[in-house]
């Protein structure tokens, strides 16, 4: 394995292309997600005019992650790099939402994380790290679930938000520990979105 080290930017660069989860909890409350306003009278898991970029904070030690507006990242790490960092996010998000729909899957949201690597010469480069378009960052529905008005079935963690909602966790560290049968349902679900996704059966 060859391993670049680089600086992490602290900044969750999120894409949505549909209005669901905490975007759409935002927009019922502001009319706005992240500072992003949208047309009124927009319903649940309504697919958006255009794809838009939310970030978040990046929070470390369990911390639940804040949306921010555009302008407030900015202040963060600097309008260029700012600028940079959306259009590179949006590109991948219609790359991927065009590759998925090939396989009968909607692509509702995304996430990437990014870091700077510096050269030798003074010189950077600006690089995806951690995973991309996996359930563990992306919110995949399948085309024929999907209706407006509902948050239709997905390919993610949402057997996890489902436990930790009913056990109450308020979202500060520690994490609870997750039952073997809600793993295991998690796994599975990963699994058929691999498969789906790549057309291959296993991972190795």
């Amino acid at each position: 394995m060859l391993v670049w080290k680089t600086e992490k930017i602290p900044i969750e660069c999120v894409v949505r292309g549909y209005l669901a989860g905490s975007g759409w909890k935002e927009y019922q409350e502001t009319g706005k997600v992240c500072g992003v306003s949208l047309p009124a009278g927009l319903r649940e898991s309504e697919k958006l005019p255009e794809p838009i970029f939310t970030p978040a904070t990046k929070e470390e030690g369990g911390k639940h992650d804040q949306n921010i507006s555009f302008d407030d990242m900015a202040k963060i790490v600097g309008k260029e790099l700012a600028e940079e960092l959306r259009n590179i996010s949006i590109s991948l998000f219609n790359f991927a939402s065009q590759a998925v729909a090939k396989k009968d899957l909607i692509l509702a949201d995304t996430k990437f994380e990014f870091g700077i690597l510096r050269q030798a010469d003074g010189a950077r480069e600006l690089i995806l790290i951690d995973e991309c378009f996996t359930p563990d960052s992306s919110r995949f529905w399948e085309k024929d679930q999907y209706r407006v008005g509902i948050s239709p079935p997905s390919f993610d963690k949402q057997f996890v938000r489902d436990y930790l909602d009913k056990i109450g966790w308020n979202r500060l560290p520690p994490v609870p520990s997750l039952p073997e049968d809600n793993m295991r349902k998690t796994r599975e679900k990963y699994l058929e979105a691999f498969t789906r996704i790549t057309g291959k059966k296993d991972i190795s």
